[in-house]
This record gives structure tokens, sequence and C-alpha cells, in this order.
């Protein structure tokens, strides 16, 4: 994990408000507020967060499937950001994505064998054997039979639903899957089995993942490096076992305290924020958690604190560390 990937710089995704009967702009809900990261090639790079902190939207947007409204995706070098509609669609041969919801990320009136060609038609593979002969490694490799090619969506359990999805994703031998909470909708003994099969994948074809997800404890299992997002902002990045043991971020430290202790025996002090998370439409000025940090201090109030390395490859946004 030396070269680098992806790298994105200042990515911002702001949705206009409109309001009258001239749908003037009234302002922006500011999902993705001026975030910048990079990612090595062979790298799980996990994503986390409340609901609504931006998350999927980032995801989504590295992609493409949701224009950015400012920034660059840097993408084996090349700003995808500035690409045409038929240059980006070549470049997602290499950039694929899972989504969170496998009872509807499926078309139901589709075959499993129709859903996994579609991708391979789609991007020019023209020899209907070659298109057999990548369906039939595709489902073998997920941990499904040549059986289920013929059976659709509905007849299938949610865990093999995202298998068939995961297949879907590797049809076209992508370099970087976005994995948008692809175990949530899962039981938590079907989750180990997709989160297993994830890990396997990136060890047989090399995958690089951005893996976005709210447990904690599931980040943790499958990530190297973990970034946090507060109300469309990273406020922490580092790598997970850094994380996990020395969370810097008054966030962080709340988030990781509510995470559930396996051992009866053991005391952990949780931290309780009060309030509420506030609109991304209408976002504190300065850092945007000092409505709810236990630690908050006057320039918090006024200054918006920089993503900053505080020590060696941990980066933190917070006025504490400066």
């Amino acid at each position: 994990m030396t070269e680098t990937l992806l790298e994105v710089r200042n990515l911002k995704k702001y949705y206009p408000i409109q309001k009258g009967l001239l749908g003037r702009t009234q302002g922006y809900v500011k999902a993705v507020d001026d975030i910048s990261f990079s990612i090595k090639k062979g790298e799980t790079f996990g994503l986390v967060g409340e609901s609504g902190c931006g998350k999927s939207t980032t995801g989504r947007s590295l992609l493409r499937l949701i224009e950015p409204s400012s920034g660059q995706i840097l993408f084996e070098g090349e700003d995808i950001t500035k690409l045409s509609q038929a240059e980006m669609r070549k470049r997602r041969k290499e950039m694929q994505i899972v989504f969170q919801d496998p009872y509807s990320s499926l078309d139901p009136k589709h075959t499993v064998q129709r859903i996994l060609e579609e991708p391979l038609i789609v991007h020019g593979v023209k020899s209907s054997a070659e298109r057999q002969k990548t369906i039939a490694q595709l489902i073998d490799v997920v941990g499904l039979t040549k059986a289920h090619l013929s059976r659709y969506p509905h007849q299938f359990s949610g865990g093999q639903r995202q298998r068939i999805g995961i297949a879907r994703a590797l049809a076209l031998k992508p370099k970087l899957i976005v994995a948008d909470e692809p175990v949530s909708a899962l039981d938590v003994s079907i989750q180990s089995q997709v989160i297993n099969l994830l890990k396997d994948l990136q060890r047989e074809f090399g995958l690089t993942y951005i893996f976005i997800a709210h447990d904690l404890s599931v980040v943790k299992h499958i990530s190297d490096r973990v970034a946090v997002m507060y109300l469309g902002r990273i406020v922490e990045i580092a790598t997970k076992d850094k994380l996990y043991a020395e969370p810097q971020h008054p966030y962080t430290q709340a988030l990781l305290s509510a995470v559930p202790e396996p051992d009866p025996e053991a005391k952990r002090e949780r931290i309780l924020l009060k309030g509420e998370v506030p609109s991304p439409a209408n976002a504190p000025i300065g850092c945007a958690f000092h409505t709810r940090c236990p630690a908050a201090m006057d320039i918090c109030k006024t200054e918006r604190p920089v993503l900053k390395e505080t020590s060696d490859g941990h980066l933190n946004a917070c006025h504490l560390y400066s």
C-alpha cells in the first residue's frame, strides 16, 4: 500500500434550498462540506459517522453518481470531475459500488443471469461465450451456484442478494469499490459472512475499498484506516489501531464510548452528548461540533478547525490540538 489510487481535494456537495413562486435559492444544504483525503492501492478506507453526516453522499460523489458542487477527485492521478459523461462511463469500469439495500438495488424483473450480464453488455463485452464464462466465475467466487442464475431476486435471502450485488460490482474487474453500508440491512450472523467474503475478494483480486458504515465494530474489523465524519466534514483520520486505542476528537471519543463492550466485567465511561445534531442547512459557525462538544472553547464558536496531522499518520480537526 504505497501508491495512491484515489485523492480527494476540497470536495463539496451543496443542495440549493429554493423557495417562493420564482424558486429563488435561499440557502444550501451542505451535505459534504470541503473534505479531503487519499486512499492507497489495496487499502480499505472506513468512513463512519451518524446518519445524515454525508457518508453516502461522499461515496456516490466519488463515482459521480451524484455530481459534486466543487473540488477535485483524482483517480490514478486523473481528475474525473472534468471528464465528460462518455469518458466517465469508461472510467466506471474501474470504479464500482455495492449499495446498502440488497432488496432495492437489484431489478426484480431480471434473473441473476441478466443482472450479472448487463454491465458486461453495457461496457462492450460482445462475445456471448466470454460473458457466460465471466458470469460462471462471478457466481462461484461469491459463494453461489449456477443453479441460482435462473432465479429472480425475490427468491433469495438478504445475504444472498448482497452476494449478487457484490458479484455485479466485480463483473468489470474494478480497482476501487465503494461499499455503501453493505451489511447494515443484514442479520448479525450474515454480516460476518459478507464481511469475510469482502476481505477474501480483496486479497484475491487486489481490490481497494471505501467502506461506509455507522457500525464502529464492523469498521474496525475490515478497515486499515478510518475517517470520522460529522455534519458533512471529516473530523479525524487515523489507522484503525490508533483511532480505537487513542481517539483524539471529542466526537470520536463519544462515538467509541457508545460501542457495546462484550466483556460484562469491563467498565467504560459513557460520554453523553447534549442537544441535537444541527441541520446541514444551517450549520454552526466555526467548529460544527461545538454546540454539543463537552470541551468547547470560545475559539470553537468562531473559527473552523483545519484537519491536520497531530501525530504520525493521525489527522485531527480540533482546536484542542492546535
